[in-house]
């Protein structure tokens, strides 16, 4: 038994306000995560101040509570001023950690603020032992690993390292691979990595296939571990981490109640554990599943023909029902001044309200029981069939509203006597900084090469994942051909004609972002086979993939779009990692490369940034391979937004239906200051129509499709 199996493991709580801080540790939490302010993953939450920080930081170590602090957003360039006075800060209010994903951030935080103890957040995506151990040896002391993981796969990993580790035991899950999923920024900016995410997974989809019904193919059950905590314990398991910063003082303190019962108790004790089931009950979460920890492929993880709302189901819309009103006969108690939410099942969206109106038999009362047939007020059209939810009591939101025990005022004089202190270590560091710094001249406008103009772009590099693809005659003559490494590729190349021995001297191997565990030996052996036959350059899609090539002399290792490359300093963690050369973030605007670019910082990292110009990113990167998922077929969202499902990098990917291009700014881009230019033909079947429309556009000859900028031309949020 090693040290980890002998300690009782943490009960990790979340907080949005200090009330529910204040309920998270009077229900038994060993520890508190909230957000930094303007750097967390919780957009929509309101920023604590560092007052309240102080006083939470004391009033949680007193207790003998230890507190986190989420910073787990990407960072843009423009925001690294004011988030190096919020490092400064934080550092000199002392919490116990700092959660993070963006490897800028890590630069900030390990050259500026070394006493900042450091987690890696689950969106850094640590799906093997690999990515655990760089983790380990970039400094940090616990990894958050992937939600995808299995109970065996969890064990596998912490056999190889002592790290701490902690996994989320309960609450909403993502569909998609956390780190990966591009899906609500393609659709308008709001990047889930910036803590912006509008949940389109959570909608209502129809598949474009007679005969299908229109479902919430995506909407995953909320995640319950109250059954495996004994045996997650066994396998390594540091922590046990409860999702949910936005949720309620209810939800959490119920929440945190069920596990403190469950781990305080012996192995197998069933009465124990029905009690806590029954807490459980009362939260008001989604329907709930074990997530991936017994199998990668249960059958429970997804309810597509179900909503997916959080809450107590009150009932279906029934006749008499309206515009602002609506008929049911209930199926939970409610009262008047609840939280509710309606599910409109014609277009999946949803509304929530307080509940001002209850009618009975045409009489207004202030609360109804379970089979009442009854009539609400409600703030929005309804139709007979729409669904209804309580997601919050009367009594819980007003003992939310009530005025914190805990006194943040008392702690302004620390707090303005610290703000004082680090403000000159905050001017040095941006003077440093600045030292990095051009003006920002006016970049050329964004315009067209004129027809019978060169085609041959510095620096263009062509991206595959089939080798077949060689045989229809590439758009043009790239200086690098980048091929993903699979069984499928790696296999081909075996085998390979003369088409492939063509490019064999520009041919770079591109490892894919999610490695699982039983996935490191092939992709060892494969790396170790190549390298023998004088592969020198390597593309990685994760940072703990170039521990694969640590220690082998003259490689040249590129950084995939997947390292979320948002800022210089994000430029300077991977030169430290031995990265010559990287991807910007895919989705990134204008406005964020060109502050990058306009930065000595990024010139003097000593790493290229490139970029993807055309493609079709996966929006969604997802383990499930649900039976009711219909590959290689549109399907379509209430706004008429159409999508296909297709399976690349061992995973379920979800893309646009036609690809986006930035061919028409290649000009603007190499002036910026983008060394090089992917032109991205993975994970769908590539035919010569759309080589040759790629050849024309890339000639100066106009695209015959109208086709997405992503969010180039618009804002990331």
């Amino acid at each position: 038994m090693n040290d980890r199996q002998k300690l009782k493991p943490e009960l990790l709580a979340p907080a949005g306000s200090i009330n529910i801080f204040e309920k998270a540790i009077e229900a038994g939490a060993d520890a508190v995560y909230i957000g930094a302010p303007a750097l967390n993953a919780r957009a929509l939450s309101k920023d604590f101040t560092f007052a309240e920080i102080a006083a939470m930081i004391h009033f949680a170590h007193a207790k003998g509570v230890k507190l986190y602090l989420a910073a787990n957003s990407l960072l843009k360039e423009n925001e690294i001023p004011q988030v190096l006075e919020t490092l400064a800060m934080l550092e000199a209010l002392q919490p116990d950690a700092l959660i993070i994903q963006d490897l800028g951030v890590y630069h900030l935080c390990r050259t500026y603020f070394p006493h900042l103890r450091l987690h890696a957040s689950t969106l850094f995506g640590a799906h093997n032992s690999l990515a655990v151990r760089q983790f380990e040896n970039m400094g940090f002391e616990r990894v958050v690993l992937a939600r995808e993981l299995t109970v065996k796969e969890i064990s596998s990993i912490a056999r190889t390292n002592d790290m701490e580790l902690e996994v989320f035991i309960h609450g909403a899950l993502c569909f998609s691979y956390s780190g990966l999923c591009l899906f609500s920024s393609y659709l308008g900016g709001k990047s889930g990595l910036r803590g912006r995410c509008v949940q389109p997974c959570r909608r209502r989809y129809q598949w474009n296939q007679k005969g299908e019904k229109p479902g919430y193919y995506f909407s995953m059950n909320d995640l319950s571990g109250i059954d495996l905590i004994h045996g997650l314990k066994k396998a390594g398991v540091s922590s046990f981490k409860i999702e949910g910063r936005l949720r309620s003082a209810h939800y959490v303190s119920t929440v945190v109640k069920a596990y403190r019962m469950v781990i305080d108790a012996d192995t197998g004790d069933k009465k124990i554990l029905a009690n806590a089931k029954e807490l459980l009950g009362q939260a008001m979460g989604r329907k709930t599943s074990q997530g991936y920890f017994s199998t990668a492929e249960s059958k429970e993880l997804i309810s597509p023909y179900h909503s997916g709302n959080i809450g107590m189901y009150l009932g279906q819309a029934g006749k008499g029902t309206g515009k602002g009103k609506v008929s049911l006969v209930l199926k939970q108690s409610i009262q008047v001044g609840d939280r509710l939410r309606l599910h409109q099942e014609d277009t999946g969206e949803r509304v929530a309200f307080s509940l001002r109106n209850i009618t009975k038999n045409g009489r207004k009362i202030s609360q109804a029981d379970p089979g009442d047939n009854i009539m609400l007020e409600v703030p929005a059209v309804v139709k007979q069939g729409d669904s209804l939810f309580k997601v919050d009591s009367r009594m819980a939101r007003e003992a939310e509203r009530k005025k914190p025990g805990l006194d943040a005022g008392r702690f302004n004089p620390t707090v303005t006597k610290l703000q004082k202190k680090t403000k000159q270590k905050v001017s040095t560091i941006q003077k440093s900084l600045a030292a990095g710094q051009i003006s920002h001249k006016k970049q050329p406008a964004a315009g067209r090469r004129k027809k019978g103009s060169s085609a041959a772009m510095p620096r263009t590099y062509i991206k595959i994942d089939d080798l077949q693809v060689l045989k229809l005659h590439l758009p043009v003559m790239p200086e690098l051909l980048l091929v993903e490494l699979n069984r499928k590729t790696y296999n081909d190349f075996q085998h390979h004609g003369k088409t492939v021995k063509k490019f064999q001297h520009k041919m770079v191997w591109c490892l894919p972002p999610i490695l699982l565990e039983n996935d490191l030996e092939f992709f060892s052996k494969a790396i170790n086979l190549l390298i023998k036959k004088n592969f020198r350059t390597w593309q990685i899609g994760h940072v703990g993939q170039q521990l694969f090539f640590d220690g082998k002399e003259r490689l040249n290792l590129l950084g995939d779009y997947t390292l979320n490359i948002l800022n210089s300093q994000g430029l300077y963690a991977l030169h430290s990692l031995k990265l010559q050369s990287t991807q910007a973030a895919i989705e990134i605007d204008r406005e964020s490369l060109g502050d990058i670019l306009g930065s000595k910082s990024a010139a003097k990292a000593g790493v290229d940034l490139g970029m993807t110009v055309y493609g079709t990113p996966p929006l969604f990167t997802a383990r499930p391979m649900a039976s009711h998922f219909i590959y290689a077929q549109p399907f379509v969202s209430p706004k008429g937004e159409s999508f296909v499902l297709r399976k690349s990098w061992n995973s379920t990917v979800a893309l646009a239906e036609n690809p986006f291009s930035l061919l028409a700014k290649l000009s603007e881009l190499f002036g910026m200051g983008v060394k090089y230019a992917v032109i991205d033909l993975c994970h769908r079947k590539i035919i010569r129509k759309e080589i040759d429309e790629i050849g024309r556009e890339l000639a100066g000859k106009r695209y015959r499709r109208k086709l997405s900028m992503f969010n180039y031309n618009g804002s990331l949020l």
